[in-house]
């Protein structure tokens, strides 16, 4: 009976436990109506940046994508990286969201999958419903 306790509970660290989730929420305090966000071409996972607009959008935060100058009309500016590995198929495996007023951070937001996912079944669940969470807790106070 114990054998079999430990089992289960060593399954469900290996498949669910390996997903790490850090949050340093805005404030509500700035006041934030509007963000640049710069596009980041290195970044594969495709729909990352469209994740990313509607996520600011479902917070009742308007946004741009810009991608060389920043236009000068920004007051708040989000930058963001997302990589990916490959098991058969590509899966994001880890990606970072930072938002920046005036040349400091004031807000971030990071999604990992520890040890690239291993044999977690559910690291190939889609970039939605892993950054969906991760900008929820981002923007709460939105």
């Amino acid at each position: 009976m114990m054998i079999r306790c430990l089992a289960a509970f060593a399954l469900v660290i290996l498949v669910f436990g390996c997903t790490s989730v850090i949050v340093q929420p805005v404030n509500r305090s700035a006041n934030i109506k509007h963000v640049c966000i710069q596009e980041n071409p290195k970044v594969w996972v495709k729909d990352f940046l469209p994740v990313l607009l509607e996520g600011f959008e479902r917070h009742g935060i308007s946004s741009e994508v810009f991608q060389d100058a920043a236009p000068d009309e920004c007051e708040f500016f989000v930058t963001y990286t997302a990589l990916q590995n490959w098991d058969f198929a590509t899966y994001m495996t880890h990606a970072e969201v930072r938002l920046i007023h005036m040349g400091q951070q004031i807000a971030y937001g990071e999604f990992h999958l520890k040890g690239d996912g291993g044999l977690a079944l559910n690291k190939w669940r889609g970039t939605r419903s892993k950054m969906n969470p991760v900008i929820d807790q981002l923007l709460a106070a939105y």
